[in-house]
Parts: structure tokens; C-alpha cells; sequence
């Protein structure tokens, strides 16, 4: 090797293999007060970590010694393995629940050794050994065997298992259990790693969570028992459980800044495919106008157009790259020059094609002003009724049913008719990426509206159904005209059906109460849309107008001079 020759770089060293999730047990306590069902909640100290200054309930790590207790309890260990889907070691984490109780707030959930309740004198001659045992000094061995104890995991239920999101520095899997409180102790939190506890109603406590820090799954589990009166009926709803999911927030980032969602909220399913590594620079908020990259080949902006009927706003997508970087719109929005403005910033490369899913005006109108600056081919079908429809959309091509596209080599769309929410609705299957474009066929965050004559029951029922058999099975997102991303595409169309059909049934029970003579629509839509705001009625009364025609079609249901009854077969067999 000569001087002037460079030595080889010496290897990165390869990245750290993020440590796995400790193992970890908490223990939810209730009791009955004169108030209600309160929970007992233990303030954090300050440690530097996300947990310091929170509010929690009693737990800890599980130990290696917790498994060295099993003998003490009347637990067997292969039946809670199996409540807790673990192959060995489940009567770990309630040993575990049971003595960072006791070592946190002086609470002993234990019996005698043939089974008596320990009196609460006996309780408070043992509160010395708390400290030796948190410290490791002594063992729950030796303290059962000085106390004469056996441990009453048998009072506990297994409620909830939570799992830390990716990108924290400290994780824990942690399995959730609840118990009533032992009658006449007393807590005393330790000083140490407690600062401070309350017994709190659940309702109380998440009132004040702009002062009381809580943790996600402490303040979940407080919305989940706030629906109870008792201690009994709480620990009545856990035991009866079956099939405890395991709970992994998403770290996100958004108006409060970064945080963890949880599955039940809409941004979920869309931060684990933009996100997987838990780096929290995925969204949870939707933001008008922010370009979001779902991948090379989509991008969606949404419209500044949000309301109580579009949701967060109109979703734009754009579809497209390849070798000659040329893109087409989906839904080009309503008509806003900034959206325009918006999209035509987004777009990595030329546009080239215009598509419409159908022509409501917060969807279709914009299509006119980009086509101007843009010179896209327009694309798209004419509704059949003219009522609350975009009349300068003119689409250049007519897309019939099945009809692909092909952008370029590598991305295809494909038309797909789905009439009901009107009747020139088109949703584009991504076919690449097994995606939908659902447009207003399936919405995230409401139900869609059927409005009469164009909008159809039968019809979107029917559109619905055909998209669970010949799609569902291979599909694997949704992308819909309002919100997020939706994973479950098939779960997302059959739960709307059911949706729809358990709505049908409470209007033709409505109409079997109000008998021969029947009803008008607006003194139906109280008993049929009772679980409905009022301020939503009148939007409710268009998709009732459709369930009534689409019953009368179906042979159930006449209509008389305005009045809805059921048939008179119906009727008489009702």
C-alpha cells in the first residue's frame, strides 16, 4: 500500500438491537365509598424518566424471585399463563402486582395460613418489612414464612395488558390486574418512590387531567371503570372478560406535541405504516393544506373545508412517480383557490389526470380551476339526479365500471362503481398497493349520508357488500374522502352493513309500534335516530328517507299521501 493510498473506512458498527420490553405488573385497587366507586392513585416521584410526577397505580418490574412465591398462593400457574397468554410464569406478574402493592403503599392483599383474613393489626406490625424487601434484602419468601401468610392473588382479575411504544428508552410489558381494597388497612405510600395517593372517582380524576399527569393506560383504565357504581360490579365486568388484547400506543406528533395514540383512535393504523421504528414524526392530527407522503407513489392533502359533515376536510390524493414523474388528483376538493394553490405544490411532478369519485361539492368543484393550470385530462361519471350536485364537473372521459388505468408501469388505478352515497360514485383500487380510494363510500369518523333520489339504500348496502366479496380478501387499506388511513378493509365494510341493517330494523320496529296508521318520516326520526344529537336530525332524516324506500322496495314498507306504515303482510305477521 502506498502513502498516497487511503486506508480502507473501518465498518460502522452496527446499531444497537433495542433492548425488549421488561416484564411488569400493576394492581388497579377499588373500593366502595360514599360517593361511588373510587380508585387509588399514587403520585411518581421525580426521576428524570416519562414516568416521574404521574399519577398510577401500585406496580413495578416483575423480579426473578416473584416466580420463587408461586407455592405461597392458591394460584395455579398454567391456567394464568393461559388467561395471560404467556407460556409459563403467569403467577410472576400477580406476585409481582401483589408485593410492589404492599412495597408502595403498605396494602397487603393476603390470608392467613388456613385462609383467615389478616386483621389489620397484624398488617401494620409488617409494614417494616417493606422497605428490606423493595431493597432486595429480604425475599417475599422469608417475609410470607415470618407472617405465616399465603398471598390472595385469588382476589385479583386480570384486566388489561399494555405494551410501551417503540422509541421509548424504557419499556415495559405490562399486565394490568384489579382488586378491591383489604378491608380496614390503611395506605401509607412509602416516601420513596410515592410521594403522595388519593382515592379518587374515576370521573374526578380524569376531570383533572390539566393537573393531574396521567399516564395513557392509567387514564384509559380510569374512562373504563368510570361506568361503575361498585366495587362489585367492576370486578364483576373484569372477571367476565375473555380474550384481554394487548394495548401498544404509537408514539405521534401533533398539536399537543408528541404523545402516544392508542388503537382506538383514528390516526393509529396510519402512524404504524408511516412510522414503524416509533420515531414519533408521524402526524395524529389531520393539518389542511401539510402534503402527507403515505408512499412514493401517494400523497394526500386535505381541503381547509372541515365540518361536522367532512369531517377534518376533503382529502386529495396524489397518485403517481414512475420514470416520467407525472401524477394524477383524486377528488381535486371544493372550490378553493388556496387548496388548489396547496396541491399544486404537493405534486412531485407534472399532473396529468384528473379523477372525481362523484361530484358533491366538497369533492369536485376545484376540478375546473386545476384543470386550467394544469391541462389534466378529466375523468369521472354524471350523477342521475341533479340535487346537491357539482354542475362544472364535465369530465372528458366516462369511467365505466372495472375500467384500469394505467399512470405508468408501475401504477395502475382501476374504477370501481359504487353507487349509494350517490349514484355516480367511483372508488379507485391503488392496485399496487392493494389500496382504495373510498371517496364518501366509507368514511372514518361518521356515517355516511344517504340522501334521496340520487343517494340509495338498497344501492350502498349492495355496493358495500360486492366490495367485501370481490376486494375484501386482498385489500389492505382504505383511503377515504375524510380522515386516515383505515386498515381491515373487509371488518370496515361489514361493519357498515351491519350498521346499516341494525338501523333498518329500529325503523321497521318503529313503524310495527306506530300500527295501521302509520307516521310521518320527522315523527319517525325520533325513535329511530334516539341515540343521534338533535343537531344532527336533519341530516339524519335524509339517510331515514332512504331506509323508508328502500323497505318499500323491499316489500315491507307503504307510503300513503306522507304517512309510512308497514306492509299489510308485514303488519299482520309483526
Amino acid at each position: 500500500m502506498t502513502a498516497t493510498t487511503p486506508e480502507p473506512a473501518a465498518p460502522a458498527p452496527a446499531p444497537a438491537a433495542p433492548r425488549p420490553p421488561r416484564a411488569a405488573a400493576s394492581l388497579v385497587v377499588i373500593r366502595d365509598a360514599p360517593v361511588g366507586l373510587e380508585v387509588l392513585l399514587l403520585l411518581r416521584a421525580e426521576r428524570g424518566d416519562h414516568n416521574s410526577s404521574a399519577w398510577v397505580f401500585p406496580g413495578g418490574i416483575v423480579d426473578t424471585g416473584d416466580r420463587h412465591s408461586h407455592h405461597l398462593t392458591e394460584g395455579d400457574d398454567a391456567a394464568v399463563s393461559v388467561q395471560l397468554g404467556v407460556g409459563e410464569g403467569g403467577l410472576d406478574y400477580q406476585v409481582a402486582a401483589l408485593r410492589e402493592c404492599f412495597e408502595e403503599c403498605g396494602l397487603l392483599f393476603a390470608v392467613g395460613p388456613g385462609g383467615e383474613p389478616i386483621p389489620p393489626a397484624a398488617v401494620a406490625e409488617l409494614q417494616s418489612w417493606r422497605g428490606p424487601l423493595h431493597r432486595g434484602e429480604r425475599t417475599l419468601v422469608e417475609f410470607c414464612e415470618h407472617g405465616r401468610l399465603r398471598l390472595g392473588v385469588d382476589q385479583f382479575a386480570y384486566l388489561s395488558h399494555w405494551l410501551t411504544p417503540a422509541g421509548r428508552p424504557k419499556r415495559f410489558d405490562t399486565r394490568f390486574f384489579i382488586a378491591a381494597a383489604p378491608a380496614g388497612q390503611v395506605v401509607a405510600h412509602d416516601e420513596t418512590e410515592i410521594v403522595a395517593h388519593q382515592w379518587l372517582r374515576p370521573a374526578v380524576a380524569l376531570a383533572q387531567v390539566d393537573t393531574m399527569r396521567l399516564m395513557t393506560p392509567t387514564r384509559a383504565t380510569l374512562q373504563a371503570l368510570a361506568q361503575f357504581d361498585s366495587a362489585t360490579a367492576a370486578m364483576a365486568w373484569a372477571r367476565g372478560q375473555r380474550n384481554v388484547p394487548r394495548i401498544q400506543p404509537r408514539l405521534a406528533i401533533g398539536a399537543q406535541g408528541v404523545r402516544p395514540v392508542t388503537p382506538d383512535e383514528y390516526a393509529y393504523a396510519e402512524i404504524g405504516r408511516l412510522d414503524p421504528q416509533g420515531r414519533g414524526d408521524a402526524c395524529y392530527d389531520i393539518q389542511p393544506g401539510v402534503a402527507v407522503r403515505l408512499s412514493p407513489r401517494l400523497i394526500r392533502v386535505t381541503a381547509n373545508n372541515g365540518s361536522v359533515m367532512t369531517g377534518p376536510g376533503t382529502n386529495t390524493y396524489l397518485i403517481g412517480g414512475g420514470p416520467r414523474n407525472e401524477w394524477a388528483v383524486v377528488d381535486p376538493g371544493p372550490h378553493d383557490a388556496s387548496h388548489v394553490e396547496d396541491v399544486l405544490a404537493a405534486a412531485p411532478g407534472a399532473i396529468r389526470w384528473i379523477f372525481a369519485t362523484h361530484t358533491h361539492i366538497d369533492h369536485s368543484p376545484a376540478t375546473v380551476m386545476l384543470q386550467a393550470r394544469t391541462g389534466a385530462a378529466v375523468h369521472g361519471r354524471i350523477a342521475a339526479h341533479p340535487e346537491r350536485q357539482d354542475h362544472t364537473f364535465a369530465p372528458e372521459r366516462i369511467l365505466e365500471d372495472g375500467e384500469r388505468i394505467a399512470l405508468n408501469d408501475e401504477t395502475t388505478l382501476r374504477a370501481i362503481h359504487t353507487p349509494g352515497h350517490a349514484s355516480n360514485h367511483l372508488c379507485y383500487l391503488l392496485e399496487e398497493e392493494k389500496t382504495l380510494l373510498t371517496g364518501d363510500h366509507v368514511m372514518q369518523s361518521s356515517t355516511v349520508v344517504i340522501n334521496p333520489p340520487d343517494g340509495d339504500m338498497t344501492a350502498y348496502i349492495a355496493s358495500l357488500r360486492a366490495l367485501a366479496r370481490d376486494l375484501g380478501d386482498a385489500l389492505e387499506w382504505l383511503a377515504p374522502g375524510h380522515g386516515f388511513l383505515m386498515d381491515g378493509p373487509k371488518e370496515a365494510f361489514e361493519r357498515i352493513v351491519r350498521h346499516r341493517l341494525k338501523r333498518e330494523a329500529k325503523v321497521v320496529s318503529a313503524l310495527g309500534t306506530l300500527g295501521a296508521l302509520g307516521a310521518s318520516p320527522s315523527t319517525l326520526l325520533g325513535m329511530v335516530y334516539d341515540d343521534v344529537p338533535q343537531r344532527m336530525h336533519p341530516v339524519a332524516l335524509r339517510s331515514l328517507l332512504a331506509h323508508l324506500h328502500k323497505l318499500r322496495d323491499d316489500g315491507v314498507a307503504c307510503e300513503e299521501e306522507g304517512r309510512w306504515a308497514l306492509a299489510a303482510g308485514v303488519a299482520a305477521s309483526a
